[in-house]
């Protein structure tokens, strides 16, 4: 049986990966300063993104990540699978990840992607943080011909 301490650090985690979503989607990267450490890995390369710490992580997704080429996206995230272990945890996380692309003359592709988010968690002053999260490559679908993943 959970503790009452251990159901609230995996609500407070499952929050925090909802929460991520939504700073992702609505494009205000700089709140994802609240849900990652300061010192946080970001692995973004199993389709083609950044891999470093959060700075780094915040000016890619600044630059690729833009209203002009996807104005729509979804992170849709489910089968939060967590494992606490005092003040660490680990995760992972399934994402299905709908990307409307924008294209010349106006018109748009929408395509899909699958994957996992495999997360490290620590507990901090301001509750609990991803330290590390790398993304997992599940499959892809109706990707432009221009993307190779």
């Amino acid at each position: 049986m959970l503790s009452q301490q251990e159901l609230s650090d995996r609500f407070e985690i499952q929050d925090l990966v909802f929460r991520y979503a939504e700073l992702v989607d609505s494009k205000q990267f700089d709140g994802l300063r609240e849900i990652f450490t300061a010192d946080a890995h970001v692995d973004y390369s199993a389709f083609g993104g950044s891999v470093g710490k959060l700075e780094e992580t915040l000016a890619f997704l600044r630059s690729a990540v833009t209203a002009e080429l996807f104005p729509n996206t979804q992170h849709l995230n489910a089968n939060v699978q967590v494992t606490v272990a005092g003040d660490t945890a680990t995760g992972r996380v399934m994402c299905f990840n709908p990307m409307e692309m924008a294209l010349p003359g106006g018109e748009t592709h929408t395509f899909f992607l699958g994957l996992w988010y495999l997360d490290e968690y620590r507990r901090t002053a301001q509750g609990w943080r991803i330290c590390r999260r790398e993304e997992e490559k599940s499959w892809v679908f109706n990707t432009p011909d221009f993307m190779t993943f």
